[in-house]
C-alpha cells in the first residue's frame, strides 16, 4: 500500500434507523469535501426485492451485502483522503466483515434512545413510521463496547448541526491520531 493509501480514512456512520446517519453524513460530506456512499445503495437485486414485499433480512442475505460495502470502503480508501459511508452495522459481526482487510477504518456510532429516535421519526416528512422496526432495530443492536477501539460515540441528542460539528471534531481528533500513530510505524 502506498503511503498516500496510508494516509486516507473511511468513516462508517452506523445506528438504528432513524439515528440520523445520513443527514449527518451528507452535512459533514459538506463540510469536509468527503466522499459519501449510502450503504442501502449497494444491496443485491434479491434483497431489495424481499424488503420490498415487507420481510426482513438474515445474516445470510446481508453477507453478500456486507462484502459489497467491505469491497466499497477498500476503494473509498485508495481515492479519497475522508470517506464516509452509512450503514446501520447494527451487530458486532457485521462491523468485523467491515474490518476485514481495511486500514484507517473508523466507525462513528450514532447514539440515541428509542423514545429520541421515535420522536423524531413521528415528525419526519414523507416517512411512514413503523413503531416495529424501530424496536426490531433495538433488539438486534449490540452497541459498541470498549473492545472495539475503532468506534467513537456519537450523542444524536443536540441540534443536528451541533451533531454534525462534534462528528468533524471527531473526524479530526480520529485522521490526526491515525497518521501520528502511521508515522511513528514507518
Amino acid at each position: 500500500m502506498s503511503d498516500t493509501q496510508q494516509l486516507n480514512h473511511v468513516f462508517v456512520l452506523m445506528g438504528v434507523s432513524g439515528s440520523g446517519k445520513s443527514a449527518v453524513a451528507s452535512g459533514v460530506a459538506r463540510e469536509l469535501g468527503a466522499a459519501f456512499l449510502d450503504g442501502d445503495f449497494l444491496h443485491p437485486r434479491a434483497n431489495i426485492t424481499k424488503m420490498a414485499q415487507g420481510h426482513a433480512l438474515n445474516d445470510d442475505d446481508r453477507r453478500p451485502w456486507l462484502k459489497a460495502l467491505n469491497d466499497a470502503i477498500f476503494a473509498m480508501q485508495r481515492t479519497n483522503h475522508v470517506s464516509l459511508l452509512v450503514c446501520s452495522a447494527l451487530k458486532k459481526s457485521y462491523r468485523d466483515m467491515l474490518r476485514e482487510g481495511n486500514s484507517n477504518l473508523s466507525f462513528l456510532y450514532m447514539k440515541g434512545d428509542i423514545d429520541l429516535i421515535e420522536d423524531r421519526l413521528k415528525v419526519r416528512k414523507g416517512h411512514f413510521f413503523k413503531p416495529q422496526m424501530l424496536i426490531s432495530q433495538f433488539e438486534t443492536l449490540e452497541e459498541p463496547g470498549s473492545d472495539e477501539k475503532d468506534v467513537q460515540h456519537i450523542d444524536i441528542q443536540p441540534a443536528l448541526d451541533d451533531v454534525i460539528k462534534k462528528t468533524i471534531q471527531v473526524i479530526d481528533h480520529t485522521i490526526k491520531t491515525t497518521d501520528s500513530i502511521n508515522e511513528e510505524h514507518q
